[in-house]
């Protein structure tokens, strides 16, 4: 093996390049589709923030306590209305395999104007697959998130089909069977 003799000035161009070359780190891009591998439902948060009414499609959904009744949604900080929701009731509405009308709607694709129903805390929208109203109960820093726990006041559901989310694609999630408290 033949060694190389660089001049000072080819090394200090050299160590130059190296220090510009970025750390190798997951894509944003591949992190994201590797999350959405797991597939969703797709909700809506609603709720009448200072000058309007706000709705956001969610995906990131999740119950958190039974006792005391608790959910958590999961809002990126560079949406909109993301700090109108703050200390604000608001409602999770589930949506049925046929309103992926309603989820682009919310999500930046304004259809018609939705049905809305006056809940008892919060707003919420008509003829979903189940809702949940909401008196705030925390949040929490989540990075570029912030997580929002309701104390669910008020709730219920049909049955039906669910809208789902997977690969960054709509899907349906069919009603299989009857819920569990039918056989309680």
């Amino acid at each position: 093996m033949i060694a190389t003799r660089h001049t000072p000035e080819r090394l200090a161009e050299l160590a130059k390049k190296i220090s510009r070359t970025p750390v190798e780190r997951p894509r944003d891009h591949h992190f994201r589709g590797s999350l959405g591998r797991f597939a969703t439902g797709v909700a809506i948060v609603t709720f009448d923030g200072v000058t309007k009414r706000h709705g956001l499609t969610v995906n990131s959904f999740t119950s958190v306590s039974l006792e005391p009744p608790l959910v958590l949604v999961s809002i990126a900080r560079s949406t909109k209305a993301h700090d109108e929701l703050a200390e604000r009731p608001f409602t999770v509405n589930i949506l049925g395999a046929e309103q992926k009308d309603l989820a682009l709607h919310f999500a930046g694709q304004p259809s018609r104007e939705p049905l809305w129903v006056e809940g008892e805390v919060a707003p919420r929208l008509s003829h979903v697959l189940a809702f949940f109203e909401c008196k705030p109960w925390a949040a929490y820093d989540g990075g570029d998130h912030t997580l929002y726990l309701g104390e669910v006041v008020d709730f219920d559901y049909r049955r039906g089909d669910a809208l789902g989310f997977s690969n960054s694609s709509f899907t349906t999630i069919p009603e299989s069977q009857l819920g569990i408290e039918d056989l309680l």
